[in-house]
């Protein structure tokens, strides 16, 4: 009977244990059968593809890192496309900074309000002169007594005062440091080791305007700088320049100062010397620079301009002085000097020179005669030597008589006629 009842509670504690054990399963949500051999049956291909797409970069990345060792050994590491392209992009950028224009400064004659002054040319330049060189006649005039800076028109002085010194013009000159550490702001093709006569150095100063050549002129005088700045204001003084003044011989320095009327007094001096006359009116010339050669140009484009038959010219430009130019030229039949300071633009000193040759082609001047004295203008009359030396007038021929009339008969005709 015991042996019999075994199976029957070994039956019972199964399905006892399976039902407590199963019940929280389902309830954890444990899926349906069908739902686990989808599952099962997905989870092979799964892994396959997973394992494929892992092997296969692998592949990929060891021919890539073989192709690019291969490069790496023939040809040397170089930046990446967008790493060139962003350090030329920040170059550039940084080109656009550096090479932005500063602000123009106004000028002396700006400050001034001298380019505020109307006139009947319409000019662009603040002062204005034009002066007959033989008769000194003043045709126009605008703001002729102002005292400004001059800038490069300095150099008219410079070239008097080296060309009247008698140095010699064909002593070789070397430009050191002290002549090329000369830029503040300046152009120069002279070296430092260049080496040129002083004519040639007097060519470009007054053709090309170089700076570093009028610098070493001055340099160079016997007594140095200071004793041919000292040359450059007695000069002044002897012409009658009396509102100029120098303190180097560039016109770099906005110091360097005058007026229109003591800048024709240096034009007229000038204009004597045939050296000058023909160096400041070349329109180019070619000098030995180093191991090349370097042609300069003539500021003034007018002595190209065969409208202008100029004899000597000067131009000038800082920011303090305008632009500037004085010349020599004939015109109207006249021998003329002109002087304009302070043009506002790059252009306006050359179209200022434009219209006043117009004007005066257009307007005609009567030249002044000279007063003559009072015995020359009447036509002149035979002299008698009279007594004691004295001149006497001839005596003047006898008029003929006519007959007498009776005065009562000469007014009854009278009154006859006028009935």
């Amino acid at each position: 009977m015991g042996r019999q009842l075994w199976p029957v509670l070994a039956l019972m504690l199964t399905l006892v244990f399976t039902m407590v054990f199963s019940t929280p399963l389902q309830a954890a949500g444990a899926q349906p059968s069908g739902a686990k051999k989808s599952v099962s049956a997905a989870k092979p291909t799964t892994a396959k593809a997973a394992k494929g797409q892992v092997k296969a970069p692998a592949r990929t990345a060891g021919k890539s890192a073989g192709k690019s060792a291969s490069k790496a050994a023939a040809t040397p590491r170089s930046p990446g496309k967008k790493a060139k392209q962003s350090a030329q992009t920040r170059r550039k950028a940084v080109r656009r900074v550096a090479h932005r224009p500063a602000p123009a400064r106004a000028s002396f004659g700006q400050l001034s309000g001298l380019r505020a002054t109307e006139d009947d040319l319409n000019l662009q330049s603040s002062v204005a002169l034009v002066v007959d060189q033989d008769t000194d006649e003043v045709l126009f005039s605008k703001n002729s007594e102002a005292v400004l800076p001059i800038a490069s028109i300095t150099k008219l002085m410079t070239a008097l005062v080296v060309t009247e010194a008698q140095l010699p013009l064909d002593e070789t000159l070397i430009v050191t440091r002290e002549d090329a550490s000369v830029r503040a702001g300046s152009r120069s093709r002279l070296v430092a080791g260049a080496r040129l006569t002083r004519g040639e150095m007097l060519h470009l100063a007054l053709m090309a305007s170089e700076n570093r050549a009028a610098y070493l002129l001055g340099r160079t005088y016997p007594g140095g700088m200071k004793v041919f700045v000292e040359a450059m204001n007695a000069k002044a003084q002897l012409l009658g320049m009396h509102d100029t003044r120098y303190v180097e011989p560039t016109g770099l320095s906005s110091d360097n100062q005058s007026s229109a009327r003591d800048l024709a007094l240096l034009v007229r001096a000038a204009s004597e010397h045939a050296l000058l006359r023909e160096l400041s009116t070349s329109s180019h010339t070619v000098k030995p620079v180093g191991r090349h050669q370097v042609q300069f140009n003539n500021t003034n484009g007018l002595v190209r301009n065969p409208q202008w038959d100029i004899g000597l010219q000067k131009t000038g430009y800082i920011s303090a002085a305008g632009r500037c130019v004085v010349l020599q030229t004939q015109m109207a039949g006249r021998q003329l000097i002109l002087v304009l300071l302070d043009s506002a633009g790059k252009y306006a000193r050359m179209g200022d020179a434009e219209r006043i040759r117009k004007w005066l082609s257009e307007t005609r001047f009567l030249p002044e005669l000279p007063a003559l004295p009072l015995a020359d203008a009447l036509p002149s009359l035979p002299k008698l030597q009279g007594l004691g030396g004295r001149s006497v007038l001839p005596a003047l021929p006898a008029l003929p008589a006519f007959p007498a009339v009776p005065l009562a008969q000469g007014l009854s005709g009278g009154l006859e006629q006028v009935r």
